[in-house]
């Protein structure tokens, strides 16, 4: 006989108004289209924006919700203002934000990496979600379930100095939101989610050669595979939606379960 039992409806985001950063490509846009999916209205915030656009543009096709895209530089006070503004107007008040924008180069010498390069990349992976929260709050107060999720990264928690100012800059991310999740108690839920390897092509973009993106699809990692977007968007929609809504001040490990450890050899 049919169930009147539904075990979704909680993870549904019907009433949901979202906004995303960095969410016309990647793991980005795997998130945008699964939170679209799951009723919610999103605003795509990117530095490019005719793409932020296009893919907004094919997500509303395919899933039926209201979903748009806008340029943002989120290093940029003003552009963040912008977009929360838009948003704001063309959803009637934002609920949910994503701070998923985030990039780092492969340093060629580790040894020497700029204070340029340092600040660059605290500004775009660490203040920026900072700004874009505070940016959002007067609006995700007034909201049921309103939560601030962030694209954190594995390397923020495991030595990885080819990658030393992104992994620094996304450590210092995990200490801010869960500083913020405190500040917001009872308010506003915040969670990180750290991200492994994830097989797309800004790997190429962040000058990982070809010979080590084949070694990357074949990790030695407890589920023996990488992760995809779809993988990492599923942990959004669960931490966003209100089947967490028991969740916040966490950092929580999306990246196939971490390496694996063997005393005496394979």
């Amino acid at each position: 006989m049919p169930s009147s039992f539904d075990a979704f409806a909680d993870f549904r985001m019907t009433d949901h108004k979202v906004i995303i950063t960095g969410g016309a490509q990647n793991i980005g846009a795997g998130i945008a289209k699964t939170l679209a999916g799951a009723g919610a209205k999103v605003m795509i915030a990117d530095l490019n924006g005719d793409l932020a656009k296009k893919t907004a543009a094919e997500i509303a096709a395919e899933t039926g919700s209201d979903c748009r895209g806008m340029a943002c530089d989120v290093t940029k006070s003003e552009q963040i203002d912008a977009v929360v503004a838009a948003a704001a107007a063309a959803f009637g008040g934002i609920s949910t934000l994503v701070n998923n924008v985030g990039w780092g180069g492969r340093h060629e010498d580790p040894t020497a990496i700029s204070d340029d390069e340092f600040i660059a990349s605290y500004k775009l992976n660490t203040l920026s979600a900072y700004r874009m929260s505070m940016a959002c709050l007067p609006h995700l107060l007034k909201e049921k379930n309103p939560s601030i999720t962030n694209s954190g990264s594995f390397s923020s928690a495991t030595p990885a100095y080819d990658i030393l100012a992104y992994g620094t800059a996304k450590a210092a991310l995990n200490q801010m939101m869960v500083s913020i999740a405190h500040m917001l108690a009872k308010k506003v839920r915040v969670n990180s989610i750290l991200i492994g390897t994830v097989m797309t092509p800004g790997y190429a973009a962040a000058g990982i050669d070809p010979a080590m993106q084949e070694k990357l699809r074949h990790p030695d990692n407890l589920t023996g595979r990488p992760g995809s977007p779809q993988d990492v968007a599923n942990a959004f929609l669960w931490l966003c939606s209100p089947a967490a809504g028991w969740v916040s001040g966490q950092t929580i490990n999306v990246h196939g379960g971490g390496g694996v450890v063997r005393l005496f050899g394979h």
